[in-house]
């Protein structure tokens, strides 16, 4: 299945956050007769994984995370100063702001998108992630650069009570990098009680 404004799908009419995306998911559970499924999610999929876990834990097995992403950082002086300049700029010049800042991620999404990802990746999900209680493993590539294991793997590990936290080679997309690896360690982690 693809989330409301991924792959396939049709878009929303308003901008959503990580619970209208936990709340449709639910739904689609529902509505397709999942009952405790096991959930591997990666990166954008862990936000929504770590909301639902958080309050909905009896309806799930085990948690797989790779990439997960959820952690909001300080602000550095640097990108304050980015954001500020950003917004003078776009006041006068909205076009030029559109094309020249953000990440090239952000810039190609389309309006309502850009709404839904700023909603999304300001809310910190840390305190969800402390109230997941199911059998949990994470999985980051050391050379994630987008989710580092550092930053992102080390701090839900700590969060997660009982968690594993597991690093393989690769990046971001580690699981396609390194399949066979990758797939080994999900299956021994679902197939153990």
């Amino acid at each position: 299945m693809d989330f409301p404004c991924f792959g396939a799908s049709e878009c929303t009419d308003t901008p959503w956050g990580v619970k209208e995306y936990a709340d449709w998911l639910l739904k689609f559970m529902d509505a397709s007769g999942l009952k405790r499924p096991h959930v591997l999610a990666h990166s954008f999929g862990a936000r929504v994984a770590f909301k639902l876990f958080s309050s909905e834990n009896s309806r799930f097995d085990k948690l797989v995370i790779t990439g997960g992403a959820g952690v909001v950082k300080p602000r550095s002086p640097q990108y304050m100063r980015q954001i500020t300049r950003y917004r003078r700029v776009k006041r006068f010049f909205p076009r030029f702001a559109e094309k020249h800042f953000g990440s090239e991620e952000y810039r190609a999404l389309s309006p309502l998108m850009k709404k839904s990802f700023k909603k999304i990746v300001n809310e910190d999900l840390k305190e969800c992630a402390a109230k997941i209680t199911a059998p949990t493993l994470l999985i980051y590539g050391r050379d994630d650069t987008v989710t580092p294991p550092s930053e992102e793997g080390e701090t839900f590990n700590s969060l997660i009570a009982g968690s594993s936290l597991e690093l393989m080679d690769g990046g971001h997309f580690c699981f396609s990098e390194h399949p066979n690896e990758f797939n080994f360690k999900l299956f021994r982690f679902l197939t153990e009680s």
